[in-house]
C-alpha cells in the first residue's frame, strides 16, 4: 500500500449519511482530539495494527495452505478473499456518531447514486480480476516469493499516483521505484533456486508475471479510488472509506462466483473437499478462516485509517509484507537462499524511501495547517 491517502488491498466504501462519519482523515487526528483518555487512543491503535498485520499475514498463509493439501480452484480462493464483506456492516454501525464537521457543505454533498453504482460496479469488477490474478500468483509461486513481488505495489503505485493523482515524483520516491524494481527482477532472475516439491518450476514465469500484474492493477484500483474520494464523493471519511469497500467488495464477490460456476470449477469442488489432505473439516475452516482473515486485516486498516491516518494506515500494511516470508520459511520450508535474502533487503529500503517521503509530505502539510490557524 501506498503511504497517502489511499486504503489498502481490500479496502472498498460508499456514501452515508452526515453523521458519524464527517471526522475528515485528511490530517491526523491526535490522541486527545479522538478520544479523552489517551491511553484509550493507543489501545485502539495497537488493536488496529494486530488486525491488520494478523489478518494479512493469516489469510497469505492460509491460501498457500490451501493449495498445498490439495485445493486447486483459482476462482474459489478468488471468492474467499472478499466473501466475508459483511462483517464489515459491525464495525460500520458500531462507531459512535459524530454530531459536528469539519466542512459542512462538503458534508452535506451527496453524489448521484447511480454514478456511485457505476463506479462501484466497475471497481468490483476490476478487484475480481484482481484477486483472480493474485490467486494464480500464490498457486505458482512459494508464499515467500509471492510476498516480496506483492511489495513491487508501492513502485506501481508511485508511478499511477504520478498520473491520475498529481503526486510529486521526488528523488526518494524515484529511489523507491528503482529498489523495488531491482528486487522484483532479483527475484525473477534467481527463480532457478526455487525449490518446493509442490510447485512445479515452469509455473514460475506464469506466477511471476501475474503476481506482478496483480501488483500493478491493485496500485490502480487505489489510485481510481482515491480520484473517486477527490472528484466525485469529495470527502474521505470513515463511513465512505467503509461503505466503498463494502459495495465493490459485493460486486467482487459476485463475479468471482459467477466465474466459479462459468469455468466448471465447482463440479470439482466435493471431490476436492474429500481429497484435502487435512480432512473435510480442515477444508472448510480453511476456507472460512482465510475469508474472514481478510476482513480482518479491512477491519484493521480502515480502523486505523479513522484512528490515526491512511498513511500510518499504509506504512502498517507495507510494513507487514516482509513479515510473511519469515513465517512461509517456519511453516512452508520455503528456500531463504542469499537471493531471496537480499531481495527482501532492498525492498525493505525501497519501502522505507517511499514511506519517508510520504511522512515528511505529511509533516509540510501539518506545519501549513498550524501556520494557517496562527
Amino acid at each position: 500500500m501506498d503511504g497517502r491517502q489511499q486504503i489498502q488491498p481490500h479496502t472498498r466504501g460508499h456514501t452515508t449519511s452526515a453523521s458519524m462519519d464527517e471526522i475528515s482523515i485528511k490530517q491526523s487526528p491526535s490522541p486527545t482530539t479522538f478520544m479523552p483518555n489517551q491511553w484509550r487512543w493507543w489501545f485502539m491503535v495497537a488493536l488496529n495494527i494486530f488486525f491488520l498485520l494478523a489478518g494479512q499475514t493469516a489469510a497469505t498463509l492460509l491460501g498457500r495452505f490451501y493449495y498445498d493439501q490439495g485445493g486447486n480452484s483459482k476462482w474459489m480462493a478468488t471468492v474467499v478473499q472478499t466473501a466475508a464483506f459483511p462483517i464489515l456492516f459491525i464495525p460500520l454501525f458500531l462507531i459512535p456518531s459524530s454530531p459536528t464537521t469539519t466542512n459542512a457543505a462538503t458534508a452535506a454533498f451527496h453524489p448521484p447514486v447511480a454514478k456511485l453504482a457505476v463506479i462501484y460496479t466497475v471497481l468490483g469488477l476490476i478487484i475480481a480480476g484482481d484477486n483472480l490474478m493474485y490467486s494464480y500468483g500464490l498457486l505458482y509461486l512459494p508464499v515467500s516469493t509471492y510476498s516480496l513481488i506483492c511489495a513491487t505495489q508501492l513502485a506501481f503505485n508511485a508511478v499511477f499516483s504520478y498520473l491520475l493523482n498529481s503526486q510529486k515524483f521526488t528523488s526518494l520516491i524515484l529511489n523507491s521505484v528503482v529498489l523495488l524494481t531491482f528486487s522484483a527482477a532479483l527475484l525473477g532472475i534467481g527463480s532457478g533456486s526455487e525449490d518446493s516439491t509442490n510447485i512445479p518450476k515452469e509455473k514460475y514465469p506464469l506466477g511471476f508475471v501475474l503476481t506482478l500484474g496483480a501488483s500493478a492493477t491493485y496500485s490502480l484500483i487505489l489510485s481510481l479510488m482515491q480520484c473517486t474520494f477527490q472528484k466525485v464523493q469529495k470527502k474521505e471519511t470513515f463511513s465512505v472509506v467503509l461503505e466503498m469497500q463494502i459495495w465493490t467488495a459485493l460486486v467482487a464477490t459476485c463475479a468471482s462466483s459467477v466465474g466459479l460456476f462459468v469455468s466448471g470449477e465447482w463440479k470439482s469442488l466435493k471431490g476436492e473437499m474429500h481429497g484435502f489432505a487435512k480432512g473435510r473439516v480442515s477444508y472448510v475452516m480453511t476456507l472460512v478462516w482465510t475469508a474472514l482473515s481478510w476482513q480482518l486485516a479491512s477491519v484493521g486498516v480502515v480502523g486505523l485509517i479513522f484512528v490515526v491516518s491512511s498513511l500510518f494506515s499504509n506504512v502498517i500494511s507495507t510494513l507487514a509484507l516482509p513479515v510473511v516470508p519469515i513465517f512461509a520459511v517456519i511453516f512452508f520450508h520455503d528456500s531463504m537462499d542469499g537471493v531471496k535474502i537480499m531481495a527482501i533487503l532492498i525492498a525493505l529500503w525501497g519501502s522505507i524511501s517511499y514511506i519517508y517521503q510520504n511522512y515528511l509530505d505529511e509533516m509540510k502539510a501539518k506545519k501549513a495547517v498550524a501556520a494557517s490557524e496562527t
